[in-house]
């Protein structure tokens, strides 16, 4: 019984030398490299999203200096726009006040001129009434503007 013993534990060592050792080692060996492939792939993948990540908030920084230069660029030039308009409209409304004014002006002086010319008419009227006497338009003109 030794005998067969040890002929099956050499057997059995044989077959665990040859057959079942190799393959566990071959499938050690495999899962080890598919772990440090796996570890080299998470590794790069990192320096990617990194990279990434830099490139991103370059781009942020980039649009926000864009989106201030514009919103700059604008103020100043509604700014401009306005400040033109309002230019033009105070410049509007001084010639519109000058023509207003001449326009009183002009009126005033009619007025005055047609005060003598009524004064004259009012006067002629009452010395023909009260004085019974009888005047020219052209006297009643002169006596109107000798006492103004």
């Amino acid at each position: 019984q030794l005998f067969w013993l040890a002929v099956t534990f050499g057997l059995l060592l044989f077959l665990l030398a040859k057959v079942l050792l190799p393959r566990v080692g071959n499938i050690l060996e495999d899962r080890s490299n598919r772990i440090a492939d796996d570890l080299d792939g998470a590794a790069r993948m990192q320096r990617d999203a990194q990279r990434a990540e830099k490139a991103y908030d370059q781009a942020l920084s980039d649009a926000r200096a864009k989106a201030h230069n514009v919103s700059e660029t604008t103020r100043a030039s509604v700014h401009a726009e306005i400040t033109s308009e309002l230019d033009a409209a105070e410049a509007d409304f001084a010639e519109q006040m000058n023509v207003a004014e001449n326009k009183i002006r002009k009126m005033r002086e009619n007025a005055l001129s047609n005060v003598d010319d009524i004064a004259a008419e009012t006067a002629k009227t009452l010395v023909e009434k009260l004085g019974k006497a009888s005047i020219n338009i052209a006297t009643a003109r002169r006596a109107v503007r000798t006492h103004n």
